[in-house]
């Protein structure tokens, strides 16, 4: 189809001119006298309707070899021209194909680029997380370490609240004995006091003496007594200090179990973290090392059109050196 403006008024205009500066009116001629405007099968076309139209006006003076001379160029042009379209065809599509294949291999290097940059970030997240787990873990094990040592010092303390019970039981056992001792003591005293008073009176300096004698050894025993009494009260109150003390290590212990307990929930929460980054992680180098084939297989599809069109140059090229062989050859034959 012509283009706009094309028509074979403008061609036979184009062509007189030509001819008026005694020019051949090629196709190519044609074209350029029109501006390099409209199709050279259209223009073709006007000039074969223009050329059969003509009436020859000196038919009978011209040679024959003129006549075969300007057929066989008319005809190495047309061949030309023939070869010609089907390259710019070629070359139209190749460089669409190409165009399209940049355009794939941009956006796969951009997607390329974006799963990089996923991947970074992915990786510095993953560098993050282990380094928030080796720092939990790290305080896990002071937290044990520090745990390990409430421990200690709770069995301590319960040895050391073991041998208080066994100082009060001694204590008390020791209360026991000397009450026993005091009673029998005055119980032997009252006998004996009876007795005395049974007997002579003449004796009885002597068992007041005994008395005094007794008394001065029960009030020896009450002493005795009271600093038991004493001993017991400041054991007493030692083994309150120490089951207070007990009681707040229990309390610590107790803290740190549940802060070991709160650091392992989170140690296996950033464990699971770290195994979803790493799934993901795996995923996306899958991806990237798929769409690096993709680019790959487009990469050797487009150097099998760069040597398709390589050969259809070539194949071209000869049918336009065959065509310019035939079209001297006529020339040749004119000047021998």
């Amino acid at each position: 189809m012509a283009r706009g403006g094309i028509n074979k008024a403008v061609v036979q205009t184009a062509r007189l001119a030509i001819l008026a500066r005694g020019e051949h009116p090629s196709i190519d001629a044609v074209r350029i006298e029109m501006g390099n405007t409209g199709s050279k099968t259209t223009i073709h076309r006007y000039l074969k309707e223009l050329d059969d139209g003509v009436e020859p006006t000196e038919s009978t003076s011209e040679p024959i070899d003129d006549e075969l001379t300007a057929l066989v160029s008319r005809l190495a042009q047309r061949l030309k021209e023939q070869a010609q379209e089907p390259i710019d065809q070629a070359r139209a599509q190749f460089e669409q194909q190409k165009n399209a294949l940049d355009a794939q291999l941009a956006q796969a290097q951009e997607a390329n680029t974006e799963l990089h940059h996923q991947y970074e970030i992915q990786t510095l997240a993953l560098t993050q997380e282990s380094d928030t787990l080796q720092n939990t873990v790290a305080l896990l094990q002071t937290e044990q370490t520090r745990n390990a040592g409430l421990n200690q010092a709770l069995a301590d303390f319960e040895l050391r609240l073991q041998d208080k019970d066994e100082q009060i039981r001694s204590l008390e056992e020791k209360h026991l004995h000397a009450r026993d001792a005091l009673e029998h003591y005055r119980n032997a005293v009252k006998e004996q006091r009876e007795q005395e008073q049974r007997r002579h009176e003449g004796q009885v300096q002597q068992v007041q003496m005994e008395l005094r004698q007794a008394q001065q050894s029960a009030l020896v025993r009450q002493d005795e007594i009271t600093q038991l009494h004493r001993d017991n009260e400041r054991l007493l109150t030692e083994n309150r200090g120490t089951l207070r003390e007990l009681s707040l290590l229990q309390e610590q212990l107790k803290q740190t179990h549940s802060r070991q307990d709160q650091l392992l929930e989170q140690v296996n929460r950033i464990d699971t973290e770290r195994t979803l980054l790493q799934e993901r992680l795996r995923a996306a180098l899958l991806e990237s090392q798929s769409l690096k084939q993709s680019v790959e297989e487009q990469s050797q599809a487009n150097k099998m059109l760069e040597i398709e069109l390589l050969k259809t140059q070539a194949s071209l090229d000869e049918r336009v050196r065959l065509a310019a062989v035939v079209a001297t050859a006529p020339a040749t034959a004119e000047a021998d």
